[in-house]
């Protein structure tokens, strides 16, 4: 792995990484009154174009940690409609 894919990868687990705290918090609080509907709505569909893109390219790091990040932040938004604040 050359370096370039190797500060991608890193980059690419710190910012999935990045969402676990939030999940973990809403999750504990039981409320999302405090998430944007609409940031984590246009998030996630830019995660789900980088995930297309990384698919299209065989970019596995950037499928990988997209795979994820959408994982988390879909989970943000289903928070978001279930906890009822």
């Amino acid at each position: 792995m050359d370096a370039a894919s190797i500060i991608g990868s890193i980059a690419g687990m710190l910012t999935t990484i990045a969402f676990v705290p939030q999940v973990i918090k809403t999750y504990k609080t039981k409320t999302a009154k405090d998430l944007s509907l609409a940031m984590f709505s246009i998030f996630c569909s830019g995660v789900s174009l980088w995930l297309v893109y990384g698919i299209i390219k065989q970019d596995w790091p950037i499928v990988a940690t997209n795979m994820l990040t959408l994982i988390l932040s879909g989970i943000l938004l289903y928070f978001k409609f279930t906890f009822k604040d």
